[in-house]
């Protein structure tokens, strides 16, 4: 087995293990029928940005600024089925074999701002005989972008912040891990970042010290 110079890899979901834009917008979507309100627009390039990254009672939030038609909408979210939208999910390329090879080396974990559904998602995928913590938004007090979901992580491995390390693609996951003290290392973002990679395999020389991080403060 090869030494690493970490114990435990965090994942952020969707936008990371996944492309699951359609599958997020196709909930709310749902959702705003149920309220007989037409589609999301996709020119709104910061709303589709927050439904990919926020937790759901803040997605609403930003849709239904008044509280009676917000309460509204949070009402519907337990009526959608998600087992219905998880096809539409896209693991993302060399994630499964990643975590083949993570397996023998470092604890898994994963720090999510999905709320009810993070289990399923990994049922359908056969991936949670992977992970030895999930954190999601349900489990927490503070989701994302406070540190409580990271810091329950390295809790539950009892490890220091400086022995993780959270992969993440959003700025709220850049502010978790600045907070919480944890190495960021950017998936396919211009964040600024301990390490930045574009392939789930690209994580392995960073553990095992074969390859030195990239540090981006800007």
């Amino acid at each position: 087995m090869e030494k690493t110079v970490y114990k435990a890899v965090i994942y952020d979901c969707d936008g990371v293990m996944f492309d699951s834009f359609e599958a997020n917008l196709a909930f709310y979507d749902r959702i705003m029928a149920m309220l007989d309100k037409p589609p999301l627009g996709r020119e709104d390039g910061e709303l589709m940005r927050i439904l990919h990254t926020c937790a759901s009672q803040d997605v609403l939030r930003r849709i239904f600024p008044d509280d009676a038609a917000w309460n509204a909408a949070m009402r519907c979210v337990p009526a959608v089925d998600y087992r219905d939208l998880i096809p539409f999910m896209q693991m993302e390329e060399g994630f499964r074999e990643t975590l083949d090879a993570l397996a023998s080396m470092v604890g898994l974990a994963v720090c999510t701002n999905r709320a009810k559904t993070m289990d399923m998602v990994l049922a359908y995928f056969d991936l949670a005989r992977y992970f030895g913590i999930v954190m999601t938004a349900s489990r927490v007090t503070n989701p994302k972008p406070h540190p409580e979901p990271l810091l329950k992580v390295l809790e539950h491995f009892r490890i220091s912040p400086d022995e993780a390390i959270f992969v993440g693609d959003s700025d709220l996951d850049r502010q978790a891990a600045h907070s919480a003290g944890v190495p960021f290392v950017a998936y396919k973002a211009d964040l600024p970042a301990f390490a930045r990679i574009d392939r789930h395999a690209d994580i392995l020389p960073l553990l095992s010290g074969r390859s030195s991080p990239r540090r981006f403060n800007g």
